[in-house]
């Protein structure tokens, strides 16, 4: 079997950097245990598999595609980098002559559209609810210990946990630090939480790009200790913080350890737009 095969670094335009996934296409249907076998081969956060939908459909030009991803260890419902990759190969590599692309995914229809300095990805935005301290807080004890928690969210939709860090952090406390996911999977068991997601409230102006909010993302549930580039965390995000800050456009930024390089995302209340850091 000979499948084309493609690694993209994601939210960077400089090789060796910003976050990268797998994208295999698929002229016809893949048993399915082969999916697996191939994203544990690759051993990236994911791998994307883009499928034709009709056997008579083109990967130069179709506009439509099904997609799906899987990490090392089982497929998720929803990835923002490996869409965006999925996506910068279909028009740069497979040179695609449409403008916009449509996924059909576990998570619904997709849209990635061609843009002049990149590619915008509309992504849904999944709402949070209140979260009680005291049914996550061995969770939350465990992987940042006695730091202080200022509001903690659950998105049912994409089984995220959001922990809102106390106001008195910034950028380079939450940049610093250390989160242990190892105990995670055995503490929380039950299917609930999937993904947590670290987040404290952004600074104003300054000599610098002033951001809404900063995040990490942690998913050992599904095999990534952390995941440094994440499109589906900020489903979550962006509904959570636009309440908080009363804003429908916001500049995130999302800050893997101090050993990797950070990406910039903007923001937008029911769309995502990916731009280079």
């Amino acid at each position: 079997m000979k499948l084309p095969i493609f690694i993209a670094d994601a939210f960077t335009a400089t090789a060796f950097r910003g976050n990268p996934a797998a994208v295999c296409l698929l002229e016809s249907a893949l048993e399915e245990d082969a999916h697996q076998q191939i994203a544990r081969e690759m051993n990236l956060s994911e791998t994307a598999f883009i499928r034709k939908l009709q056997p008579t459909d083109s990967f130069t030009q179709s506009s439509r595609f099904g997609l799906r991803w899987f990490t090392p260890v089982s497929e998720v419902p929803l990835c923002g980098h490996a869409t965006l990759a999925s996506a910068a190969v279909l028009f740069h590599k497979i040179k695609n002559r449409n403008s916009i692309l449509t996924f059909v995914t576990m998570s619904g229809e997709l849209k990635a559209r061609r843009a002049e300095d990149g590619i915008v990805l509309d992504f849904p935005v999944y709402p949070t609810f209140p979260q009680d301290f005291h049914e996550v807080e061995d969770l939350i004890k465990a992987a940042i210990g006695d730091t202080l928690v200022q509001d903690i969210r659950y998105s049912p939709d994409t089984r995220k946990l959001l922990v809102r860090l106390s106001d008195s952090y910034d950028r380079s406390f939450l940049e610093s630090l250390k989160v242990n996911t190892e105990p995670l999977p055995a503490i929380e068991k039950t299917g609930k939480v999937r993904g947590l997601i670290l987040t404290v409230k952004g600074e104003p102006g300054g000599q610098t790009a002033p951001y809404d909010f900063y995040s990490r993302y942690f998913a050992p549930w599904v095999g990534i200790a952390e995941d440094p580039v994440t499109g589906s965390a900020h489903t979550v995000l962006s509904s959570y913080w636009s309440q908080q800050l009363r804003k429908k456009e916001m500049r995130g930024r999302m800050i893997p350890p101090l050993s990797l390089d950070a990406w910039v995302l903007n923001s937008r209340l029911c769309k995502c737009s990916t731009i280079e850091p």
